[in-house]
């Protein structure tokens, strides 16, 4: 993509009503624009972060066995009167009536849903275990929407749901999401701690929410500083292997770590005083084992091997897309702008030509674009007529991981300057050496 040539309207000041650091950002960068209250428009670069996220977390879910669906925004109101939750949900959900007066509702979550869609195709335990996700919009009237698209009205989220025969067995399940979302998280490059946590209107006794540490995050959470030296990196996973994938969640989950609704302040004393810590977090999923809950009143059933007809465990589980923008944003950042780690860059190479219309630059600028989208690494090339200092101020302000420099003085010496973003160090080298660095650092993106 070139610069001249893309729609990226950067703001150079502050918001005055972006509160955070994220919203802020977000704004200048140009990612996202405010519809209404809580509802933002998803701008060109926003968007290709948002489906970058997408891709991993299908990836990730898919690796596991679980099976993407889509279903849609619109949902009965009936079949959250048949579960109970209707009148329990709160003034967060969106009540509808459509034309014909039928009580409608703009789905907060899904758990109704897809239990419906399983009770009407699911007969035999033979069909067991199943889960299926989904990545949709959703819609929670938040009463004060805030801080952007961490605490939006609209957002996206993948919701997925599990089937099981038995507790065992959708236990099981529960541990398989731990390690899927540890691994999704680690790939975005994002530190994102499981804690026990409160089951809220989901319900259900096992669950855990994952967190990111930022000064920004709406949490109090107290925890082992020992979790955070916990790593998954490129393990050999068999999603299958019931003792594997239990034996990754207690690793993860043994060290203390609990949000302020769950907080054990005897359990919290007895970690060594010098590994306990406090500090706020920004939720970015949570995982829910909840049994029969819905199973039960709402007749999913399945016939076991002995001819009887029992409900079937079922646990749910969340991530929420939109909100990992703002807490990547917030757990990467500088006085300049963003620092995107590499996984989720929008443009993980951006290209500035120090004099555009110069046939020397020119023409290994041209180069370095063709070559880099050769080799698969979307580079952003600022082509614009502009002063120096103004592109390499887009340049920080929307977090490109790695930036190639070409002006006169480098040409003549045959060299370009290829900076990291993050640590801000620059090494000059010949073209085709940036060319190759690059390629070996991103192969993996």
């Amino acid at each position: 993509m070139r610069l001249s040539r893309y729609f990226l309207p950067v703001l150079k000041e502050n918001p005055a009503e972006a509160q955070i650091v994220s919203h802020r950002l977000m704004l200048r960068a140009g990612l996202i624009r405010q519809a209404s209250a809580g509802i933002y428009s998803w701008l060109p670069l926003g968007f290709k972060v948002l489906r970058r996220l997408e891709e991993i977390v299908h990836e990730e879910q898919q690796r596991a066995g679980h099976m993407p669906m889509l279903m849609p925004t619109i949902q009965s109101a009936e079949l959250w009167k048949e579960s109970g939750r209707y009148e329990d949900y709160g003034q967060e959900m969106l009540r509808i009536t459509d034309r014909h007066k039928r009580d409608m509702l703009y789905g907060p979550t899904n758990e109704e849903l897809i239990t419906d869609i399983f009770r009407n195709a699911v007969n035999s335990y033979k069909d067991l275990p199943l889960t299926l996700y989904h990545i949709q919009w959703k819609f929670r009237d938040e009463i004060r929407p805030r801080f952007g698209v961490m605490r939006g009205r609209e957002f996206l989220m993948k919701d997925g749901y599990n089937f099981d025969l038995t507790m065992e067995d959708a236990l099981h399940a529960y541990n398989r999401h731990m390690v899927t979302y540890l691994r999704t998280y680690e790939r975005m490059g994002l530190k994102a701690i499981p804690m026990r946590a409160d089951g809220g209107p989901i319900g259900g006794d096992y669950t855990h929410e994952f967190l990111v540490l930022a000064e920004t995050g709406e949490s109090e959470v107290f925890y082992d500083s020992a979790v955070t030296d916990l790593t998954l990196g490129d393990r050999d996973i068999d999603f299958d292997d019931v003792d594997q994938c239990r034996a990754i969640m207690e690793e993860f989950t043994t060290p203390y770590a609990r949000t302020d609704e769950t907080h054990d302040e005897a359990l919290f004393g007895a970690i060594p005083e010098e590994r306990r810590r406090t500090a706020r977090g920004i939720e970015v999923g949570q995982i829910f084992y909840f049994g029969t809950k819905y199973s039960e009143p709402m007749g999913a059933t399945v016939v076991t091997e002995n001819a009887e007809r029992v409900p079937v465990h079922m646990g749910s589980h969340g991530i929420g897309v939109s909100r990992l923008v703002g807490a990547l944003i917030e757990a990467n950042h500088d006085e300049k702008g963003i620092i995107w780690p590499e996984g989720v860059a929008p443009f993980p190479v951006g290209i500035v030509n120090l004099k555009q219309g110069d046939a020397g630059t020119d023409d290994v600028c041209e180069s370095l674009y063709g070559q880099l989208i050769k080799a698969g690494l979307d580079p952003l090339y600022d082509d614009r007529n502009e002063r120096a200092g103004s592109k390499f101020a887009t340049m920080d302000l929307i977090g490109c991981p790695w930036r190639i420099t070409v002006g006169p003085r480098g040409i003549k010496n045959g060299v370009v300057e290829v900076t990291s973003r993050r640590t801000g160090e620059s090494e000059e080298m010949s073209a085709e050496a940036a060319i190759a660095k690059l390629t070996t650092l991103l192969a993996d993106r």
